[in-house]
């Protein structure tokens, strides 16, 4: 059975964020995630990860102004020192948090944009990130998003990061695998495992659609969980869904593949 982390972005929102550390830890899960954690202080979220013997198993790395809509600016010709400003500080953050994972998320091409252009800014970025990021030890992830949820996400497919990886030709570049974004892009999720696996770091899961947990839309997880473990994938798998309740009401689909393991 694969090892779950507990998004708490999106997972116990009925609770104050700090508090959901321990939430996860009650209800099984022994890693968490999370998209942001420059809020806090360092101490305060490594308090709560060593109190309840939890792994901080990812975080991203700073993704521009998200309150106004920005997901990511490593595709921005503008913002290059900005980005990397944003590696030293999310390396901070993981050394603090013993995170071995960062993920990119490269942002949303402006309208009437030379595309060949950002892609060459997301390579150089990407290849100055992976190198700072190998130095600590630390693996960076880049993410394929739907573009229904995100209009314009520049990275929308599986073949394209594996494509972005090859220009950026660097050892410590993956790629974060989410079954939800994927199956809304291009689905045929099994064959796709295979084919990239190798690349892939971290996969997440929402089933669709809805994004809401596994068992509520199309997407055979149950067929999906055999399938990673057939297929060797020894990483964390992220549930980074939206509980059609409260998270806890939710998680019978975790409560049934543990006993059943």
């Amino acid at each position: 059975m694969p090892k779950f982390a507990a998004n708490l972005t999106m997972l116990f929102s009925e609770l104050p964020f700090l508090d959901r550390f321990a939430a996860a830890k009650a209800s099984g899960f022994a890693g968490v995630e999370y998209l942001f954690p420059y809020e806090f202080e360092k101490a305060e979220l490594r308090e709560q990860l060593q109190r309840h013997g939890l792994t901080q198993v990812l975080h991203n790395l700073p993704a521009g102004n998200w309150a106004a809509g920005e997901r990511g600016i490593a595709i921005m010709p503008d913002r290059v020192e900005e980005f990397r400003d944003g590696v030293a500080r999310a390396i901070d953050y993981a050394r603090a948090l013993e995170c071995r994972q960062l993920n990119c998320l490269v942002g949303i091409a402006p309208d009437d944009c030379d595309v060949f252009e950002l892609n060459e800014v997301l390579v150089g970025n990407l290849r100055f990130a992976a190198d700072a990021l190998a130095r600590e030890r630390i693996r960076l992830l880049i993410e394929p998003i739907n573009t229904i949820d995100i209009p314009g996400f520049f990275l929308s497919r599986t073949e394209q990061a594996a494509q972005i990886i090859g220009e950026v030709r660097s050892s410590n570049l993956f790629i974060q695998y989410d079954i939800y974004h994927m199956q809304v892009m291009e689905g045929d999720i099994a064959r796709s495992l295979n084919r990239h696996l190798a690349r892939i770091a971290h996969v997440q899961l929402a089933d669709n659609p809805g994004r809401n947990e596994p068992g509520t839309g199309e997407i055979n997880y149950p067929f999906l969980f055999r399938h990673l473990d057939s297929l060797g994938y020894g990483g964390w798998v992220g549930c980074e869904y939206k509980p059609r309740t409260t998270t806890v009401d939710g998680l019978g689909w975790y409560a049934a593949l543990t006993r059943d393991t």
